[in-house]
């Protein structure tokens, strides 16, 4: 991120092929690093900008060349001088936030002389009124009768003052409000015409009602400031999926007989600020919270519609959208209850006024008030955009398509402007439509990896494909697609690390060995086992390995073919069943019989179990998301439930991210995105395994809808060896219970109360999360889960009493399959 103190210091050149549009340059800026320290650079040759965010303004001076270098640019803006212009007309915000937001306004009567196009025929609004002047003179009349209706309107209420100004691009910040008692009809009137002439084209006069100070309730006895008035400012993100998300409020607090502006009050917190005017109890604060929440987001929401319907000239550019916006509201006291009423938008005051409160607490004096900082959600959007800009029109090798659950990398990969190119052994395999390359390869016997990564390259090389990348995000063709990177010089981490993944029993076994330094060594983590491959192998299990066990395959997903086994015979009884039934990939596919169906048994250990997602970058750990997992059916361990973000405490969740990211590291895995299933047990985390790849299931979605980090991209990234730029401390916006339908359990539901069709109904209808992890309902005895049902809520709590409610209403819950016990992990 740089800072770039002139002008003079950006330069915009011609994009090729991309008429009209231009590459932003940096040739001199300020650089940041940790510890405080910055530097001012050059930069030869010029850097290329993949975002841009500027101080905007029209007048004379940096502002409008600032607004001439953010038009028209090929990456990212945060803003632009048209869209600025657009949000800081009083009169066109507020007809937006009362008609499309429903967010209470101040009561309004505009004369407006020529209105901007967007004004016109709009629907006439309670408490705004609009007024087309055909000129500026000669409008005496006119104007008396619009204002004296407008004073003794119902719209008014019990207001006693007015305040009469001009509205538009040119007035911002450059005049004050003169006010008038409401009584005083002939001053306003007045006004209104000596300020009809100073209106240009698409500028308004405003007659609108000024709020006296809430008459806030106070449980300490009399106001300890009588007359006090609160301004409160919020500031909203515009946040992944182009949904809204209040990132901080402050407060200016003055006398309620004069304007309140932002530089000439402190800014201070919402629940200082209303205790300072008398109201401190905890539960109305936090009611007062709410409201300015909901409005603040709704204001970004509607804001963000019409913007939806600009076309690029009107944004100012293809990729110019608003990515915060600073909201200020009166608080008053309509009917009893304290409600926000949106006096304007704004660009940056707000944000501005959030810093200033921050730097209070820039000092080492960390307090309530020192959370995370305002501009934490407009970063991540901007890193975000950013990420998207750097990708787009990258080249990538895909190595096996997947199934179905797997759509929505084909999706994704549209979005981003990816172009694909797909090696797959199913030569009618629906992704072959979707890709710019399909090259048909018969991969599916795995110990012939080394072999088929020597041909794939020969047929990469022969089709002159210019790659940046290549990734796989299925299970069997992991190892193939390192011997691929290794043979084409792409990024990845080492064939050798990915087959010490791949394989259970190996991993195991190696970590076990992996005594440190550094300490805690990945051995802690660790749990013993035996491979097998012959029933002489599962004798002499039974006596290395403490039984209870686990019997699994070596190479296994889904946890297809995983059993609980208490015994001896139990053990034969069972690798004999596994020996018998899964042969090879035509009994199972992609559950990994490409390479064999040699087992596993490993120690038993008690606990819960958890997933935690990684991602690495040169052996760094950039992110970490831990989810919960509800109990298994024994003997088997198809997952039922599960639940994000993680009930645990923080330090055992620490625990959990560096458990997992130490047993990568301990592999050899230091580049990718990594899924490691693991136990919690009372002495601390136990390995179950690590999937050398992204999270499957549900939890790229649970991941992208809660922390806004896509895993996709970020894999993508790191196969391009880009480093993505991920929130070190994601912050979820919520909390999702989910729980997985069987066909041998949910047969008849899914085929009637809980279909597909039913699903995906209340799925559209914001009622529930489906993830379709299979196309048919087709019953077998190794079975993986046919979808995942959730449900959102503010709380774990909530959450978990709607997906039961529901469960219970579709079928899914049942004496065989009981939801409620699935998820009582989750209280």
């Amino acid at each position: 991120m740089l800072l770039c103190l002139s002008p003079a210091w950006l330069m915009k050149v011609p994009a090729p092929g991309q008429p009209g549009e231009a590459a932003l340059l940096v040739s001199k800026a300020v650089s940041f690093h940790p510890g405080g320290l910055t530097f001012l650079d050059d930069f030869v040759p010029p850097r290329r900008a993949t975002y841009f965010l500027a101080g905007l303004g029209l007048g004379p001076g940096r502002g409008r060349e600032a607004a001439e270098l953010a038009r028209d640019l090929t990456c990212p803006t945060g803003a632009s001088a048209e869209l600025a212009r657009l949000l800081e007309d009083r009169l066109l915000t507020r007809q937006l936030l009362a008609q499309q937001g429903g967010v209470a306004v101040p009561a309004t009567l505009a004369f407006t002389y020529k209105p901007p196009g967007l004004l016109r025929g709009g629907d006439a609004s309670l408490g705004l009124r609009l007024v087309e002047l055909s000129g500026k003179e000669g409008q005496e009349t006119l104007v008396k009768e619009e204002v004296e209706t407008f004073l003794c309107s119902e719209a008014l209420g019990d207001i006693l003052q007015v305040a009469v100004k001009l509205s538009g691009w040119r007035w911002r910040g450059r005049q004050a409000w003169r006010l008038h008692p409401r009584a005083e009809l002939g001053a306003v009137v007045d006004t209104v015409l000596a300020l009809l002439e100073k209106l240009e084209e698409e500028e308004s006069v405003l007659v609108e009602a000024v709020y006296p100070p809430a008459q806030l309730p106070c449980s300490d006895g009399p106001s300890p400031g009588p007359g006090l008035a609160v301004r409160i400012c919020a500031v909203v993100c515009r946040t992944q999926g182009d949904r809204p998300l209040l990132s901080k409020v402050v407060c200016g607090v003055g006398r309620g007989d004069r304007p309140l502006r932002h530089h000439n009050s402190l800014p201070r917190t919402l629940e200082v600020a209303l205790a300072q005017c008398g109201l401190g109890e905890e539960a109305q604060v936090a009611a007062v919270r709410q409201r300015v929440k909901a409005a603040a987001e709704a204001a970004l929401a509607a804001v963000l519609a019409l913007e939806a319907g600009l076309s690029a000239e009107q944004r100012g550019g293809r990729r110019a959208h608003t990515d915060f916006l600073g909201v200020d509201f009166a608080l008053t006291a309509a009917g009893g209850v304290l409600t926000p009423v949106a006096l304007e938008l704004n660009g940056g005051l707000c944000l501005e006024a959030c810093g200033a409160l921050e730097g209070l607490w820039a000092a080492p004096r960390l307090g309530p008030a020192a959370d995370e900082a305002v501009a934490a959600p407009l970063v991540e959007t901007m890193l975000r955009r950013s990420a998207r800009c750097l990708m787009e029109g990258k080249q990538l090798l895909v190595v096996g398509a997947g199934g179905v659950s797997k759509k929505f990398v084909w999706e994704a990969a549209r979005d981003y402007g990816l172009q694909l190119h797909l090696v797959e052994s199913d030569p009618n395999h629906f992704a072959s439509q979707l890709v710019q390359t399909f090259i048909h390869f018969d991969m599916t016997e795995h110990r012939r990896d080394e072999e088929n990564a020597r041909l794939l390259a020969e047929l990469v090389r022969a089709r002159g494909l210019k790659l940046d990348g290549c990734f796989s995000y299925w299970d069997d063709c992991l190892v193939l697609t390192a011997l691929l990177c290794q043979e084409l010089g792409l990024p990845c981490s080492s064939p050798a690390a990915m087959r010490l993944a791949k394989q259970k029993s190996l991993t195991q076994l190696h970590l076990l060995r992996h005594h440190g330094p550094p300490w805690p060594a990945p051995s802690l983590h660790a749990v013993p086992c035996c491979p097998l491959e012959s029933e002489a192998d599962v004798e002499r299990a039974v006596h290395q390995v403490p039984l209870p066990g686990v019997m699994k395959l070596e190479f296994g997903a889904g946890a297809v073919g995983v059993r609980l086994v208490e015994d001896a015979p139990q053990c034969h009884e069972h690798f004999s069943r596994i020996t018998r039934d899964l042969q090879g990939e035509a009994d199972h596919p992609g559950i990994g019989l490409g390479w064999g169906n040699a087992m596993l048994l490993m120690e038993f250990v008690e606990g819960t179990e958890h997933d935690v997602d990684l991602v690495l970058f040169g052996g760094r750990l950039l992110a970490a998301f831990v989810s919960d997992n509800g109990p298994t059916r024994l003997p088997g361990f198809t997952e039922t439930a599960a639940c994000m973000p993680t009930g645990l405490a923080p330090e055992q969740e620490a625990q959990m991210v560096q458990a997992a990211f130490r047993c990568c590291l301990g592999c050899g895995l230091l580049d990718g995105v990594f899924n490691v299933e693991l136990k919690l047990t009372g002495a601390g985390p136990r390995l179950i395994e690590i999937n050398p790849r992204m999270g499957g299931f549900y939890l790229r979605d649970w991941i992208l809808e809660l922390y806004g980090v896509d895993l996709l991209l970020a894999a993508v990234m790191v196969a391009c060896g880009l480093r993505p730029a991920l929130p070190t401390r994601p912050r979820a916006r919520g909390h999702l219970v989910g729980v997985m339908c069987l066909v041998s359990q949910h047969l008849q539901a899914l085929s009637s109360t809980a279909s597909r069709e039913t699903l995906q109904a209340l799925h559209d209808r914001g009622l529930l999360r489906l993830n379709l992890l299979e196309e048919a309902l087709v019953p077998g005895e190794y079975e993986e889960p046919y979808c995942s049902v959730a449900c959102a809520g503010p709380s774990p709590t909530e959450a978990r009493l709607r997906l039961l409610g529901l469960c219970q209403g579709l079928g899914i819950d049942g004496p065989s399959y009981p939801v409620a016990h699935f998820l009582s992990h989750f209280k």
